[in-house]
């Protein structure tokens, strides 16, 4: 086995140290206090045995087969529970679970109920004064999923909107392809089902019109189709991740206008580990970029931006060479990007023609050698992280 070497030079003595532990004789160990357990070390991950190679490429297959994303057509469901509670739950530490009933159309076409677990997720959203309407966690049971789309499935995240109009039924949809272009770009990327939501009001008839949510992918989900799997690290640097796949999400996060992120904190990205102990960031959570552009957005005030929608390269700086290299993958999909804006049949037309504009003053940043030395290169700042 050979350990994960980088900022975490400490990893070696930290498991050396569990070890020796567990093995001290119970006699000399002392009796911790009652209270909550530990949270474990996420170091200790990284120490874990690798399955076999079959085993693996099974997890890939069975990862990659999920029926909820094997479609693009939108999801009709009706999701029951104590919403006028829920939306009111706006600590971000707070993790309670509410009963709820989701349902769809099952694979024979009958109409299937499913018990779940609701609770409010997330931060920004959650505060009162951003939004009235929370982001959702919806936990299965496996039993009761069988026969559905949600098959195999045991928690997804599921955006609301912020608020229950129109307009933000747009911020939905422009949030929604913020995930299907990365996708294009990498199969390091979370996936996402649109899906039209029925809200009803536990123990009432009050139900909402269908309304634009959005499906995104489990983790643990992104890890098995990439053969890796997912590991919880802060204070990571530029250089203990994957050189190349980080240029790319760097680029990313700079086409879609997105500063709300940080590696260094563990702030909307994950870490997933292959077999080679090779870390690359996958990042999640677009919502306050410029490609999204919502009301409610604005960016943070240390770094000197008037709006969202001004771009930022918060990356670790690369040669000319280096960021073309990765820059052709970008302008190999070009097409292929406008044309997935331009089939979301229910985006308006000034949403459509914004979200259009902004794609293509991404191209010409990066279309030339040249371009992109004088928008990247030139000035560029090394630093260790963001």
């Amino acid at each position: 086995m050979r350990p994960y070497v980088g900022a975490f030079g400490v990893f070696v003595s930290a498991v050396a140290l569990t070890f020796a532990t567990a093995q001290t004789p119970a006699a000399q160990q002392k009796t911790a206090p009652a209270g909550p357990p530990a949270k474990k070390n996420p170091l200790l991950k990284l120490a874990e045995p690798w399955p076999e190679a079959d085993v693996l490429k099974k997890r890939k297959k069975e990862a990659e087969e999920r029926p909820l994303f094997k479609s693009t057509d939108p999801l009709e469901f009706t999701l029951t529970g104590p919403f006028n509670t829920i939306n009111k739950d706006h600590n971000p530490e707070s993790s309670k679970r509410y009963p709820g009933v989701l349902t769809v159309a099952g694979a024979d076409g009958a109409v299937k109920s499913i018990s779940v677990k609701l609770s409010a997720r997330g931060h920004f959203r959650r505060m009162a004064r951003n939004c009235n309407v929370v982001p959702l966690r919806i936990e299965f049971a496996k039993e009761e999923t069988a026969g559905t789309v949600f098959d195999g499935q045991s928690t997804l995240k599921l955006g609301t909107g912020c608020e229950s109009s129109k307009e933000f039924e747009q911020y939905t949809l422009r949030e929604y392809l913020t995930y299907p272009i990365y996708h294009m770009l990498t199969p390091l990327s979370f996936r996402a089902r649109l899906a039209r939501a029925t809200y009803v009001e536990e123990g009432s008839s009050k139900k909402s019109n269908p309304r634009y949510a959005l499906f995104i992918e489990h983790e643990n989900d992104v890890a098995r189709r990439n053969e890796g799997r997912v590991v919880d690290l802060q204070r990571i640097s530029f250089t203990d991740l994957e050189a190349e796949s980080l240029t790319r999400t760097m680029l990313y996060e700079y086409m879609v206008g997105n500063t709300d992120v940080s590696i260094w904190a563990l702030h909307n990205v994950r870490f997933v580990q292959n077999p080679d102990r090779k870390l690359f960031v996958v990042p999640y959570d677009f919502d306050i970029s410029g490609f999204v552009h919502p009301p409610y957005a604005i960016p943070d005030r240390r770094l000197g931006l008037r709006s969202v929608v001004d771009r930022m390269y918060r990356g670790p700086c690369r040669t000319v060479e280096e960021f073309d290299k990765v820059a052709e993958g970008f302008r190999d999909k070009h097409k292929d990007i406008l044309s997935l804006v331009e089939s979301l049949k229910d985006l308006d037309s000034s949403a459509r023609s914004e979200v259009k504009d902004y794609i293509e003053a991404f191209f010409r940043q990066i279309d030339k050698p040249e371009s992109i030395k004088k928008q990247f290169v030139n000035g560029c700042k090394p630093q260790p992280t963001m």
